[in-house]
């Protein structure tokens, strides 16, 4: 995996796919909420629980620890395990009111602020990092299902990298660019949903000609912007 092979894929997403405008949501906090819901279900569920909140205005760390556990899950029904999840929201939400808030959160350094967040239960890595690129505009690249799907069929990386082990490896080819690296994120997405699926959509796939996957043959360099 080299800059060149990231940036020339980057490019051609983009090309294709125009910018995705991430992440959906009016506020750091919503975008918290939104990283613990949206684990295991669509992002169309979790605008449906999110628009729940809203409308009863209990969208606030306040509002959500406050509330009774059965009337959360209620709300939070929409986007799947609404038990498990709003134990975990009142979790994390509980954890967040004792640390500060965002405005005491974000004066942390990027790398002790991601251990703080790993601390809470429920929170995981991607968790983690989708807080940190999108609400807090940390340099950190999310990994998720697609970008491991995508990388491996590539030829990148094998596939088999641990969490951290391909974040950093990513982290390592690309500067620490927050607009990159959330465009990037979500190009990755909005690919994979389209074309490179559990089973692949290779015909219309703009990356075909590069990827071993789809027939291209194997290269040392694939650096071709398509």
């Amino acid at each position: 995996m080299t800059r060149r092979q990231l940036l020339a894929t980057y490019h051609s997403l983009l090309l294709s796919f125009g910018a995705q405008h991430w992440w959906p949501a009016d506020s750091p906090f919503e975008v918290m909420v939104g990283a613990i819901l949206t684990q295991n279900t669509a992002w169309t569920n979790v605008e449906r629980a999110i628009a729940n909140l809203v409308e009863r205005d209990k969208l606030d760390a306040t509002s959500i620890v406050r509330a009774r556990n059965d009337h959360l899950a209620g709300w939070l029904r929409p986007s799947g395990y609404f038990n498990i999840k709003a134990v975990r929201l009142k979790n994390f939400c509980r954890w967040y009111l004792e640390q500060g808030g965002f405005r005491a959160l974000s004066r942390l350094p990027t790398q002790s602020l991601r251990r703080a967040l790993l601390s809470v239960n429920g929170v995981g890595h991607e968790t983690a990092d989708d807080m940190l690129l999108y609400a807090f505009e940390r340099p950190v690249f999310v990994i998720d299902a697609y970008t491991r799907r995508l990388f491996s069929r590539l030829g990148f990386v094998t596939g088999n990298e641990n969490y951290d082990e391909l974040r950093l490896a990513i982290e390592a080819q690309l500067d620490p660019d927050v607009a990159l690296y959330n465009e990037y994120h979500a190009l990755i997405v909005r690919h994979a949903k389209a074309h490179c699926r559990v089973k692949p959509h290779c015909t219309e796939c703009v990356l075909n000609h590069l990827c071993p996957a789809a027939g291209a043959p194997a290269r040392r360099d694939q650096a071709g912007i398509c």
